[in-house]
């Protein structure tokens, strides 16, 4: 019953139209970066590398497909969120809303089972969004540019990462975003529980990005005891995949609190659900 659940939930992701405009803007995004890279990604690589020239001898195919990936994860991943909360934001709301909320909680289905199959539903589109993206950023990229040793500037310095070993480092670092997606599901989804209209989840998990991202930046001594706990804190805790020797630690960390962030926001969401007043 929770498989066919869940199916139903999917089916029901997969006709709305504005699940599709997030494959649309990834395709357009990644288009137009990998157009502007292809007519004039020489002179943008050229400016990156000006002040290590002096010290440094670059030979080989530097504008390959792995740093166009490199730089298409780093420019857009923090864009898909939106993307993401359009559909999962509606998941409840948006039932409620049509009135067909009070059918679906007649069903020989608990409720935790019903909330449980709309999460697995929208973990499941956003694991599609992010192979879609994946392919884009990635995939396409090696098809226009080649391969290569992708060259990453971070805080340490410049990190050379060799062809063979940059592969297994992309996947990782797509899993850990989709990680991060999956709590900007859950997130909406929560706030879902909560509301009668689908604006309103989506423009309050937006404002809650928002406010924890301007909490990351402000350099406030009161804030520090608060960031390590907040999800945009590890959300783009994938670059450490690309760091040389590899930080476990944080690694394991940002896994950590983003589970962490999942579950009590999901368990927040099965209370709310299970309380839900249908007759009003």
């Amino acid at each position: 019953m929770f498989l066919r659940s869940t199916y139903n939930e999917f089916i029901k992701i997969a006709s709305k139209p504005r699940s599709y405009m997030g494959f649309g803007a990834i395709t357009l995004l990644v288009g137009v970066i990998l157009f502007a890279m292809k007519m004039d990604g020489l002179a943008f690589i050229s400016f990156i590398t000006a002040s290590f020239e002096q010290t440094l001898s670059f030979e080989g195919n530097i504008l390959n497909g792995n740093l166009i990936g490199f730089i298409i994860l780093q420019m857009l991943v923090i864009h898909i969120p939106l993307l993401i909360a359009l559909v999962t934001g509606d998941l409840v709301s948006g039932e409620a809303a049509m009135g067909t909320i009070r059918l679906l909680l007649t069903k020989p289905i608990s409720r935790t089972n019903i909330l449980m199959s709309k999460f697995v539903a929208g973990c499941c589109y956003t694991l599609i969004i992010i192979f879609w993206f994946a392919f884009m950023a990635v995939v396409v990229a090696k098809i226009l540019f080649g391969t290569g040793d992708l060259m990453v500037l971070n805080n340490d310095g410049l990190v050379i990462i060799k062809a063979p070993d940059v592969t297994w480092r992309f996947l990782s670092a797509f899993a850990l975003a989709f990680l991060s997606l999956a709590t900007i599901a859950t997130l909406s989804i929560m706030l879902s529980c909560f509301s009668e209209n689908s604006i309103g989840p989506i423009v309050a998990t937006m404002a809650v990005i928002i406010l924890f991202t301007i909490i990351n930046t402000l350099d406030v001594q009161v804030f520090d005891r608060v960031r390590p706990y907040l999800f945009t804190t590890h959300m783009a805790a994938w670059r450490s995949f690309f760091s040389d020797p590899l930080p476990k630690r944080e690694i394991i960390q940002s896994i950590l609190v983003l589970l962490a962030h999942i579950g009590v926001m999901l368990s927040i969401a099965i209370y709310k659900f299970n309380r839900k007043d249908i007759l009003s």
